[in-house]
């Protein structure tokens, strides 16, 4: 079976989507929605595309084109619209991260997918990164003992301009909650309770929310700690943040880039215990 997608949202991070979708021989994009023409045009001549159907109604296009398939591309505080309608209309839907802009719109959504009976999946690309994926396997192994603690530092100065400059909570609502994700998926925790302090700085660049700092309880005991800004200048982290894993026996550290590096207690002797490197898993792609 061929999928006949119509991608909702034009603007850049559309880009990643269509070079995507080109890899699949049984996905064909046949529609482009976007409330500014210009954005469609763009995207078609950058690369060739041949849509059946183009405008700025979501629901229109996919009755012209037949879709089964719609990819979610647009701001935050459209999805609830995309996401509702693209599924009473009988496609499933494959958006782009945050869920949703508040808690109230994201039931929504889930609440729609349940009755359509049609699949709503958001992206989180972080879990299939190889370095998170050997720094998860690292902590699993045993090797620093039990999971106890889990630390994430993101600092980056972004000046992307447009939308997140006006948006809401923009660090938690539109990136942070790729870390909460990463912190999920490097624990094998779910969290219970969580603290947050969200402010901006002095000096930002975005209308609200640049900073931010929480505490997790998470199942199994486990604590983690989440620091970040949008508008720190000098000393970027990665994207994928700084992180360092304590565990009952030892620690273990990823920079979000290629270096992991842990050490386990070797002793019983000493102020501070002696330790030793621990066997680093192998990297798979």
């Amino acid at each position: 079976m061929k999928h006949r997608a119509v991608l909702a949202g034009c603007g850049g991070i559309s880009c990643a989507w269509i070079e995507a979708v080109a890899q699949f021989d049984d996905v064909e994009l046949v529609g482009l929605v976007d409330l500014n023409e210009a954005s469609i045009a763009e995207k078609i001549e950058r690369y060739g595309l041949t849509p059946s159907a183009v405008g700025a109604d979501l629901a229109s296009v996919i009755g012209k084109v037949d879709a089964d398939l719609v990819f979610d591309c647009t701001v935050p505080e459209a999805h609830v619209s995309i996401v509702t309608t693209a599924l009473d209309a009988g496609c499933n839907v494959m958006g782009e991260k945050p869920m949703a802009d508040t808690i109230e719109h994201a039931l929504t959504m889930v609440e729609t997918a349940r009755r359509t009976g049609k699949i709503y999946a958001v992206m989180q690309n972080r879990r299939y990164n190889p370095e998170i994926r050997r720094y998860r396997e690292l902590i699993g192994s045993g090797s620093i003992g039990n999971l106890t603690t889990l630390n994430a530092d993101f600092y980056i100065g972004a000046h992307f301009g447009g939308f997140r400059d006006r948006m809401s909570h923009v660090l938690l609502l539109d990136m942070a909650i790729h870390s909460f994700d990463e912190a999920r998926y490097i624990s094998d925790a779910d969290p219970l309770r969580v603290y947050c302090h969200e402010w901006n700085p002095a000096g930002s660049w975005y209308a609200d929310g640049a900073s931010a700092v929480c505490i997790f309880e998470m199942t199994g005991g486990v604590v983690f700690t989440y620091r970040g800004s949008w508008c720190a200048e000098g000393l970027n982290t990665s994207w994928e943040c700084e992180w360092r894993a304590v565990g009952e026996n030892g620690g273990a550290v990823w920079d979000g880039a290629g270096s992991i590096r842990g050490e386990r207690n070797v002793g019983n002797d000493g102020f501070t215990r002696p330790v030793a490197p621990v066997e680093l898993p192998p990297r798979r792609e």
